[in-house]
């Protein structure tokens, strides 16, 4: 099913965060005027009330919905509320789904997250394995929301012909990125640790965990490209990864952050804080295949834009 970038009405869910914002920027590049893309703030629509999701559909009168809004967070914050997690992740999407299918939408594009996948997937993860166990524990909940999404999305393409795709971006970083050390991810709590402890002259930092679970990262703008891509390209039920294809320790992740914001002090591992899921690194054939993506920003790089975009706004 074709998109036609120079007429189509786009509604992008969470279009002012931080990936959707870079979102609407390539959707803009590629011929989306402003007066047909719609960014639907919290603050006049809560997308976990059903009442509000329909009165977005009649306003934005959409062809595509690009669904990107989630409540999310690291590891402290999904302990702290793994009930509202699994709620407003699950509800914004039943209401989005269920809604798209009523007034005959185009085109769903469903992002979930790398979550989903069981705790012990083998490495690299292949979309295959989304089903061969329990996600890792203190974000299941976050995880299993996101999934069931996915299972929605095949349904209603099954019964209804809606069509949703479902897209399975890693990690993600760069410029813009939430930097609050209570809810922030492990990068940009990391710049601003390391960059705070060397403003105060402090001789160390602390680290949770032990330093030996594995990540993989993609930068926000090669996600944000192949979301896009994704949307122009891709018409299946199938779930498709969106990754770098580079795995690294959270260890050395910690040594490369503190070289490249010029802290030299001592790193310390508090072991009584949770690793989280032990590695993850995806397989990225589908996506390459199905749309052609392949990220093109170097970590190193994409970490030095992401330090400098925090020093300038912080």
């Amino acid at each position: 099913m074709s998109i036609d970038f120079a007429r189509d009405r786009f509604v992008v869910t969470g279009g002012a965060g931080f990936l959707g914002s870079f979102v609407c920027e390539r959707l803009r590049a590629r011929g989306v005027s402003d007066d047909r893309l719609f960014v639907p703030r919290r603050r006049d629509y809560d997308l976990t009330r059903e009442t509000d999701v329909e009165r977005l559909y009649r306003d934005a009168r959409p062809d595509v919905v690009v669904h990107l809004a989630a409540e999310v967070g690291g590891i402290g914050a999904n302990r702290e509320n793994p009930g509202r997690f699994f709620y407003a992740n699950a509800a914004m999407g039943l209401h989005l789904i269920e809604h798209a299918r009523r007034v005959n939408l185009r085109k769903f594009v469903q992002v979930g997250t790398i979550c989903a996948y069981p705790k012990f997937t083998p490495v690299p993860f292949r979309e295959e394995d989304l089903w061969n166990g329990y996600p890792e524990e203190t974000n299941a909940p976050y995880g299993v929301a996101k999934k069931a999404l996915l299972v929605m999305c095949q349904a209603y393409r099954e019964q209804y012909g809606l069509n949703a795709i479902y897209l399975l971006p890693v990690n993600l970083y760069g410029p813009r990125d939430n930097f609050d050390l209570n809810s922030s991810h492990v990068i940009p709590a990391l710049i601003r640790k390391c960059l705070e402890a060397k403003e105060r002259g402090d001789d160390r930092i602390v680290c949770w965990g032990d330093g030996s679970p594995t990540r993989e990262f993609l930068y926000v703008e090669d996600a944000a490209e192949g979301i896009v891509l994704a949307t122009e390209r891709y018409d299946s039920p199938d779930p498709v990864n969106l990754g770098s294809g580079r795995e690294i320790s959270i260890r050395d992740l910690v040594e490369l952050i503190a070289r490249l914001t010029g802290f030299d002090g001592k790193i310390e591992w508090d072991t009584t804080k949770p690793n989280g899921q032990p590695r993850r690194c995806l397989d990225t054939t589908r996506a390459r295949e199905r749309f052609g993506f392949t990220a093109q920003t170097d970590f190193e790089e994409g970490l030095r834009r992401t330090i400098a975009w925090y020093i300038e706004h912080k």
